[in-house]
């Protein structure tokens, strides 16, 4: 295997990889060639994400793996499930899309994650973790029904087999025998050159139909002497928990093979090519190395997990602004000192949440739970109950998958629960998975939830002291990256609940513009185009609704601008409090509008999906002349 230490700059060309466009292609490769394949693969796939910047670590991970999996299976006939999408992007190289990787991640090109309406190599949409397996099981259980010969695999890393769903997807699969084969990418661990073939070598026995024939032939004969197999059983049980880390998904009821070694492109197709000819659900443990191949990310594969796009040296320095995660986890450290009630949880989100610090400074009062969002919010509500002061630390996007317990664990019991909700509202190349878009509106309903929004970081700082003091549940949503860098006092000043504030008063024009949150900027431009009031909201809930009813009766027209989708958002409410309050006023919402926002720049994100100054501008003139 070929080692690199730099990305490449230049554009790779010739070799195998030239004449490898469709996996049809890789397929009439001899198969001794495919090592050299990999290394001209994991070229290429260096010089692409340094063009574009994006998920790095975990596709370098699995250039073997893919390779593999296209070469031994008949794709797009037979299925492969990605979980996430963090590794595809070998899977992309080879399926088709080797020459459009330069547009990764940008407006109107290739998409970061997987997508159906983007190739018919990708077979099932990704973006959250942990739902490959349940799709899978239920491509295969459609084939079966539908009379069709085709293989399904599902392929997840062992991160993404913390979350509970994989294991209930697993033990559906155990309990109705179905034909699917579940990949298990482990990333944790090395592996050896001598015990990764000694590893090999017993899968490829343990996958062997001579192998299964003796072993379900011995359960045939057992069947009929009750005690003999009780017996037998346990001593299996015994054995394979001493030879080998599969036990528990033999007690699924799956086939269990491995480890193998994830980094072996000829000796994976042997295996792969012997699991197909098996019955029933089978899981294969593959050992590969995020980062393989490239040096630096082998040595730091967090680091690596994903990278901005190669940029030439600048003369000047330009100051980074502290992003509002970087404040979150500021604050954490202040307010842990004078609190020994608080505890953080975060779900497999350290880094991203700004909570490395306080892991280091408070290792006692921290808590990742691993990609386990359900539980994270449960394991808050508990501590709660206890006098704890917990603070969930999670990403608008996630946060969608743990609704349940914000109803029925923490708003219900009416607990002390801070949720700082970090990536709300739109994120740029992450695209439609990850843009934190609806939180408001699935927040807003429920009962008990305080909700602000803060507009710059002096005002995100009183808000988690605000929502810290608050006696039940609270969250604040705060957008990816910096704010308009405001000075932040760092104190343990709070905001008067549910009160608004004066960012400028209204000229003649008689219209009035209520901000929430992150889109101030936007708001103050418009408000001075139409020489209009301006207030900065602070929360959704509860609203300062005394405010809204002085400016519904002195103004002719009401505009609120929030970067939430419209349906359900902070405008929503300001209509249902006029209504249900009899006030009869010409009102207009602007955010998110009622699609999915796709991957590209943050600016032209806001510009598509409603949020662009110029079209917010008409929009109101024309209703003026309405008036």
């Amino acid at each position: 295997m070929k080692i690199f230490e730099e990305i490449p700059v230049k554009k790779p060309s010739g070799g195998l990889l030239a004449s490898v466009n469709l996996p049809s292609d890789l397929r009439k490769l001899d198969m001794k060639k495919l090592p050299q394949f990999a290394d001209e693969l994991r070229e290429y796939l260096l010089y692409s994400v340094g063009q574009t910047g994006g998920h790095f670590g975990a596709g370098l991970g699995v250039v073997e793996l893919t390779i593999a999996l296209h070469y031994a299976f008949n794709t797009p006939k037979d299925k492969i499930i990605w979980d996430v999408g963090h590794q595809t992007y070998p899977h992309k190289i080879i399926t088709g899309r080797k020459e459009a990787m330069d547009t990764i991640r940008q407006t109107n090109g290739l998409s970061p994650f997987l997508s159906r309406q983007e190739s018919e190599y990708d077979s099932f949409g990704a973006g959250h973790s942990s739902t490959s397996i349940s799709a899978a099981l239920g491509m295969a259980v459609a084939a079966r029904q539908k009379g069709e010969d085709k293989d399904v695999v599902a392929v997840i890393g062992d991160g993404a087999m913390t979350a509970g769903m994989a294991y209930e997807a697993l033990s559906h699969a155990g309990s109705i025998d179905e034909k699917v084969l579940v990949i298990l990418n482990d990333n944790q661990m090395s592996i050896s050159e001598n015990v990764g073939g000694l590893k090999n070598y017993l899968a490829r026995i343990w996958a062997s139909p001579l192998y299964i024939q003796i072993r379900q032939g011995g359960k045939t004969v057992l069947r009929f002497i009750p005690a003999a197999t009780r017996l037998a059983r346990k001593a299996e049980i015994q054995a394979k928990g001493m030879l080998t880390p599969g036990t528990l998904f033999e007690e699924l009821g799956l086939s269990y093979i491995g480890p193998v070694n994830g980094h072996d492109p000829v000796a994976l197709v042997k295996i792969l090519n012997d699991l197909k000819n098996l019955d029933g659900p089978r899981l294969l443990h593959v050992i590969t190395q995020k980062g393989k191949g490239f040096l630096p990310a082998e040595l730091d594969p967090i680091g690596f997990h994903a990278i901005n796009k190669i940029q030439p040296l600048k003369k000047q320095n330009i100051e980074k602004l502290p992003t509002y995660s970087d404040l979150f986890g500021e604050w954490l450290c202040y307010k842990a000192k004078k609190d020994n009630r608080l505890t953080a949880i975060t779900p497999a989100m350290r880094e991203g949440s700004g909570m490395v610090k306080f892991s280091k400074e408070f290792p006692d009062r921290y808590y990742d739970v691993a990609i386990a969002e359900q539980h994270s919010v449960s394991l808050a509500a508990g501590m709660a109950c206890e006098g704890l002061k917990p603070i969930v630390a999670i990403y608008s996007t996630f946060l969608q998958r743990a609704y349940d317990q914000l109803i029925h664990d923490v708003a219900l019991q009416d607990l002390d629960v801070l949720f700082a909700i970090d990536r709300a509202g739109l994120v740029g190349a992450d695209g439609p998975t990850h843009q934190g878009a609806f939180d408001i509106s699935f927040l807003r309903c429920i009962p008990n939830m305080v909700i602000m929004t803060p507009s710059n970081e002096n005002i995100a700082w009183k808000m988690l002291n605000t929502g810290f003091d608050h006696q039940g549940p609270a969250s604040i949503r705060y957008p990816r990256g910096s704010g308009p860098g405001s000075q932040v006092e760092k104190d343990d000043a709070t905001l008067q609940l549910g009160k608004s504030t004066l960012i400028k008063s209204s000229g003649d024009k008689k219209i009035s513009i209520m901000n929430f949150g992150s889109t101030l900027k936007l708001a103050s431009e418009i408000a001075d185009d139409f020489d209009a009031s301006l207030f900065d909201m602070n929360f959704v809930k509860p609203l300062d609704q005394e405010k809204i009813l002085q400016l519904a009766k002195e103004n002719k027209l009401l505009v609120t601008i929030e970067e939430n989708v419209v349906k359900g958002g902070a405008g929503s409410a300001v209509v249902e409090f006029l209504a249900e309050n009899n006030q009869m006023i010409s009102i207009l919402n602007f955010g998110i509008s009622d699609e999915f926002v796709q991957h590209g720049s943050p600016d032209h994100q806001k510009v598509s999906s409603g949020l662009g100054k110029e079209e917010i501008t008409e929009k109101i003139r024309k209703r003026l002349d309405q008036l």
